[in-house]
């Protein structure tokens, strides 16, 4: 299966009444693109804002984070089974608006919605602060349930997203990538005999309680951990429900983009022989995690690999899956290494995991989470303020009169993500 990814460099954003990518300027027409959100009956205002980087502006409480793309050659659409037909995708052309984002904000859904400063000390652990973000702030009609508001928010940003993309359909990339995944037969060939079987075992949260992904438009708790090719996410086969703690978040961004994916790819002939992707699910009860790590490991074994890597996504309980998996592979002779990111306390001196195994002896830290920070204020608020105490990270008192925000590291979006796309790292 082969993946042609044009990018189409967005250097700028603002408002008009049409809409277009002018010389690198995405031009937005905020009423009409607010009139389609508010097509929903559930959401009460729509608005829409944009936030450029190096700009003294705070965005909170942030629920999603996605990258505009269009399905311009091949089969299926861009976020199949959510918004385009369940197809099949990963193959084709797909152009992507490199550089910006859609972002969504609203009345808080979970308690673990995120900020994401786009200057000062803040901007510097979240990647979107680069971004140019076209900013979607919502409000819910009054009694709605949390899980119909955060379906509602999630739609209405996937829907923008493909909209904006749509812009791109028929411009000529700035940059072209193509990635190929190998089928498991070619994984056999001589030329790739002497190189480590290498895969990757992507846990998605799934947990409940507005602790969600979504593959191919299906809840990942009813799943079983099942084989996916790598390019697939990268037209959105997997997109983010979550609303869990913003630092270690998988948005749909970052599923859009996994890095552990493309340094793979990117591997593959090379260095290593990457044989194939599993993805598996992070669920609640006890039985359900054993279900899934055995599923996993016997896929492993069966492929088979030689090493794996394995990205997690959360703490405290999916814990318990990370340990399982990889314990399980490891028994099979499998070598593997995790990706995590740790909760070690303020001082970093706490257990940095809910659950340990002596076979887990190669790990990635993505940073302690429970890292104090002072976020200095700002000049504008994009969203609200109303929530800084009660987010995950933050404390009674966490935000100050003079604006500024005392608080954990976990309150800004994607600052310990467990896929490693972020700036902290330790070895």
């Amino acid at each position: 299966m082969k993946l042609e990814l044009g990018y189409i460099d967005i250097r700028g954003i603002r408002f008009d009444d049409y809409m277009a990518i002018e010389d690198g300027i995405l031009v937005v027409n905020p009423k009409e693109l607010a009139e389609a959100v508010l097509a929903d009956p559930l959401i009460k205002s729509a608005r829409l804002e944009i936030a450029n980087p190096g700009e003294s502006i705070r965005i909170t409480p942030v629920k999603d984070v996605i990258e505009p793309r269009v399905k311009v050659e091949g089969p299926g659409g861009i976020f199949p089974g959510m918004i385009s037909k369940v197809d099949t995708v990963g193959s084709g052309k797909t152009h992507v608006l490199r550089g910006m984002a859609v972002v969504t904000v609203g009345r808080i859904v979970g308690f673990q919605e995120g900020i994401i400063d786009m200057t000062g000390p803040g901007a510097a652990y979240t990647p979107f602060s680069k971004l140019h973000n076209l900013v979607l702030v919502m409000e819910p009609v009054e009694g709605i349930a949390p899980h119909d508001y955060e379906k509602a928010a999630r739609m209405a940003g996937l829907q923008l997203a493909v909209t904006i993309g749509e812009l791109a359909r028929n411009l000529e990339p700035d940059e072209t990538e193509v990635f190929k995944t190998p089928r498991i037969s070619e994984s056999f060939d001589a030329i790739l005999r002497g190189l480590p079987r290498v895969g990757y075992v992507m846990m998605l949260q799934s947990q409940g309680l507005l602790h969600d992904t979504y593959v191919y438009g299906v809840d990942a708790k009813r799943t079983l951990s099942t084989l996916i090719r790598p390019t697939e996410l990268m037209d959105g086969a997997i997109v983010s429900g979550n609303c869990v703690s913003a630092c270690d978040k998988n948005t749909t961004y970052h599923h859009l983009n996994n890095p552990v994916v493309r340094d793979l790819l990117k591997e593959h002939g090379k260095t290593l022989n990457f044989v194939g992707m599993i993805i598996t699910n992070e669920t609640v009860y006890l039985s359900d995690k054993v279900r899934s790590s055995d599923w996993t490991a016997e896929m492993a074994e069966y492929l088979p690999f030689d090493g794996a890597i394995i990205s997690q996504e959360g703490f405290g309980n999916p814990d318990t899956d990370l340990i399982m998996n990889c314990t399980k592979l490891e028994k099979k002779g499998i070598k593997t290494v995790v990706i995590t990111d740790e909760y070690a306390g303020q001082d970093g001196k706490s257990q940095s995991l809910a659950d340990a195994d002596e076979l887990v002896d190669a790990v990635v830290s993505t940073g302690n989470a429970n890292m104090p920070i002072l976020l200095p204020p700002m000049e504008r608020v994009i969203g609200m303020l109303d929530y800084i105490d009660k987010i995950a990270g933050g404390h009674d008192g966490s935000l100050r009169p003079d604006g500024s925000i005392e608080a954990e590291l976990q309150v800004i979006t994607g600052a310990t993500n467990e896929l490693g796309y972020n700036l902290l790292s330790a070895r």
